[in-house]
């Protein structure tokens, strides 16, 4: 191979395609929130807002029944809300880790991607705080889990995983909150000076905070968005640590297990890059961001699931491997019935859409093609789901006492009220790329062609 073929090959992939310059991209992305929507928006947004507002007729009917309207029995006390409180969690893992590791690892391909990721991190715990709340069974109580003291004497205990739970998502989502929204403060002011609407005006005057542009702005911009990325990368390795703290700590068969903490967190970044990229894909369609958001980006997103994909291969072999190792006959019997049993069929599925499909992205040509992309990442989000499913479900319907075993059947509340909270996502997902920008402008601006020093190679020669 020659000396240029060697340069070429060992060249960066660009992040921009096109010609695009400042102006170009600002009017481009900045535009978009201040132009009517195409008609495809308003379907998706009426059929998704639809769907939200069944889940919300669902939970209502649960406050006036109670929770006897949902599958729970004994010993399967925590159903479906548990479940899909753990899912939603992990879904927001991704954005944070987008936007805070690689961030402080200076990771380029990030920059196009990295608000919406953001977003979508809050729109996840949004879906996943709502569960907690309702699996209480009286909401309207639900300040009792709150550590502060009062006349009743209503001290919580420090020492309950499920109060870990609280301040760890709380956490995760105040910092998150802050990230997502500092780093639109230089964009809220483009806008702020773009719009003609007056009400507008003055949305963006108020939460662009004064921004000018100066160097004092962006000198103290750039400590603080250090200072939080520093914060959030450490709540992407503790939240859902804590979370798989509520099953570890406990003594069920299946569950006392030390390699939960790693494990939900592979999960997590697992499903929340599958999910980024099922939901990147169509919008850089629709709103027309091919060339910002190029096919690049998702297949560096897609390598990133084909890694977690083995990584969870190995954990679910690991389990198994302890849970044999062990030569506990209570583990045993439960890890048997992971594969076996009235759920078997749920334990299959987990292994293939988390394991067996995402091989297929070994493929170059299948990481680079939309529709491979999409159905494996559908495939994840399912197999995901139903691996909690399996994990908290199975555990509980057959523990220690046979006496005790029952089985656990979801009624039509349970499916309602899961898919009214995709409804809810999908719903703010909409209305952020209607009102918003999704693309942080002041970051990609560094991308475009001429916007970083050009490195000389050795040999090259200049008059």
């Amino acid at each position: 191979m020659s000396h240029e073929a060697v340069l070429q090959a060992l060249e960066p992939m660009p992040l921009v395609e096109g010609e695009v310059t400042p102006a170009s991209l600002d009017d481009q992305v900045l535009a978009f929130p201040e132009r009517k929507p195409p008609r495809a928006w308003f379907i998706a947004f009426a059929v998704t807002s639809a769907i939200f507002l069944v889940g919300v007729a669902l939970i209502g009917y649960s406050f006036y029944r109670g929770v006897g309207v949902w599958g729970n029995n004994s010993p399967v006390f925590w159903g479906f809300p548990i479940v899909n409180f753990v899912f939603w969690v992990g879904i927001g893992h991704a954005g944070t880790l987008i936007s805070a590791i690689l961030f402080i690892f200076r990771k380029r391909w990030r920059n196009a991607i990295a608000r919406f990721a953001e977003a979508m991190t809050l729109f996840a715990l949004a879906c996943a705080a709502i569960f907690p709340l309702i699996h209480v069974g009286r909401p309207w109580f639900a300040y009792w889990l709150f550590p502060y003291p009062n006349e009743r004497a209503l001290w919580v205990n420090f020492r309950s995983p499920l109060l870990w739970d609280v301040f760890a998502v709380s956490t995760y989502f105040s910092v998150s909150l802050l990230f997502w929204y500092l780093g639109m403060v230089p964009d809220l002011a483009s806008m702020r000076e773009r719009t003609r609407s007056k009400f507008r005006r003055f949305f963006y005057t108020v939460f662009s905070l004064g921004w000018r542009g100066s160097s004092r702005n962006w000198r103290h911009f750039e400590k603080a968005y250090l200072l939080l990325a520093g914060l959030a990368t450490g709540l992407v390795l503790s939240v859902h640590s804590v979370v798989s703290f509520d099953f570890a700590v406990s003594v069920v068969p299946g569950w006392h297990m030390t390699i939960f903490p790693p494990y939900f967190v592979t999960g997590a970044i697992f499903a929340g890059f599958a999910m980024v990229v099922l939901v990147l894909a169509p919008v850089r369609r629709i709103m027309n961001l091919t060339n910002l958001i190029t096919m690049h980006h998702l297949e560096v997103m897609n390598k990133v699931i084909l890694a977690m994909a083995c990584l969870m291969g190995y954990s679910y072999f690991m389990e198994g491997f302890t849970a044999w190792y062990s030569q506990n006959i209570f583990i045993h019997h439960i890890f048997a019935r992971y594969v076996t049993g009235p759920y078997g069929w749920a334990g299959i599925l987990t292994l293939t859409c988390n394991v067996l499909i995402p091989q297929l992205l070994w493929v170059r040509r299948f990481r680079r093609s939309i529709p491979v992309m999409i159905f494996v990442s559908v495939a994840v989000t399912v197999g995901m789901w139903f691996e909690r499913f399996v994990i908290f479900l199975v555990s509980l319907h057959q523990d220690f006492l046979p006496s005790s075993w029952g089985f656990y059947k979801p009624t039509l509340v349970d499916y309602g009220i899961l898919l009214g909270s995709f409804g809810l996502f999908f719903t703010l997902v909409l209305l952020f790329a209607r009102m918003l920008p999704v693309i942080a402008t002041t970051e990609v601006k560094v991308d475009l062609p001429g916007s970083q020093p050009v490195h000389q190679h050795p040999g090259d020669h200049h008059d």
